[in-house]
């Protein structure tokens, strides 16, 4: 990366996050260097961002430190990543760069929401999420039919009980059910969705975006954050676009967001200026089709760190949120 940057000069911290065990499927871990190949730096820097790329996080040592809760498969190789994860997303959010998480499976949530939620309680600002995904992430170890601990993140960071001893002597900084935003929600098991609508969680299933569109739907969301006086993580699962456009998955469910809708959100979060930090899982390059989902992904991510199809002008606030 370069080292030669401008003082006021937007910084971005890229971190790899190489676990798959929260998943069925093998292959996540090679997420990261896949998404390093597609060009995501190059891609940030030609916006004018500083970026360092902090590599991986080494493959931590497993924690146990007591029983595991049944139900929630691998729980102590999990466990110990995101410990590891969340005081590291803890210490980005601090540095005033805007973290992007690179997994990796959606397990790796749970630490890196989890610790720039932290940050933000510090300042008296309310961290909100918005969930792009095809599954709502909403099972605790008592509604999954899995077990895999990448379906129980969302609950996990709304304060739900099942993982209570995850962050061992960490803070647990759980946001609200009413700061989470479940998007593009195309599969969800019975007593998951259950505990989604007990909770009143807001979910933009993929009816309302074929209703409404996801432009009226994403500027909900930001009135939302924005009338809080919020700052917004972006939990981006690579399931939520379209097979068709992502195959690299594991968990492909038909009728996802097209391409074009996808870069529609990333471009309205950018314009909103609210987007302080950023996940991006469940890319698998081992079923992927020569790097296409990878190659999807960082252009996503240029359009919502200000890549523009023509030169129409952009909000002054666009990119980064006040500090």
């Amino acid at each position: 990366m370069s080292d030669l940057s401008e003082p006021n000069q937007p910084r971005i911290a890229l971190l790899g996050v190489p676990i798959e065990i929260g998943a069925s499927q093998a292959g996540t871990l090679m997420g990261p260097d896949a998404l390093r190949t597609a060009g995501i730096a190059r891609l940030l820097e030609q916006l004018e961002f500083s970026v360092e790329d902090f590599g991986n996080i080494a493959r931590p040592a497993i924690i146990s430190d007591g029983p595991p809760p049944a139900n929630a498969k691998f729980y102590d190789e999990v466990k110990s990543w995101i410990r590891v994860l969340s005081e590291q997303a803890y210490a980005l959010a601090r540095s005033g760069a805007v973290p992007i998480f690179m997994g990796g499976d959606h397990s790796l949530s749970m630490g890196s929401v989890n610790g720039v939620a932290r940050y933000w309680q510090e300042q008296g600002r309310p961290l909100f999420v918005l969930w792009l995904d095809a599954h709502a992430d909403y099972n605790t170890p008592d509604t999954t039919l899995t077990g895999n601990m990448h379906g129980m993140s969302a609950a996990f960071l709304c304060g739900e009980k099942g993982l209570d001893h995850l962050l061992g002597n960490q803070p647990r900084a759980s946001i609200t059910p009413d700061q989470l935003d479940l998007f593009g929600i195309r599969s969800i098991d019975p007593l998951e969705k259950k505990l989604v609508h007990d909770r009143r969680v807001a979910i933009a299933d993929m009816r309302a975006i074929d209703e409404f569109g996801v432009g009226v739907l994403i500027r909900r969301v930001i009135e939302r954050v924005r009338a809080k006086n919020g700052v917004l993580h972006l939990s981006f699962d690579v399931d939520f676009l379209d097979p068709g456009v992502a195959p690299g998955v594991g968990t492909t469910v038909p009728g996802g967001a097209t391409y074009r809708e996808a870069h529609l959100i990333m471009e309205l979060l950018h314009d909103s200026g609210l987007v302080s930090s950023v996940d991006i899982v469940e890319l698998n390059p081992f079923l992927d089709e020569r790097g296409r989902t990878a190659r999807v992904a960082v252009e996503l991510l240029g359009s919502l760190f200000g890549l523009q199809i023509t030169d129409r002008r952009t909000p002054t606030n666009a990119m980064l949120p006040g500090r």
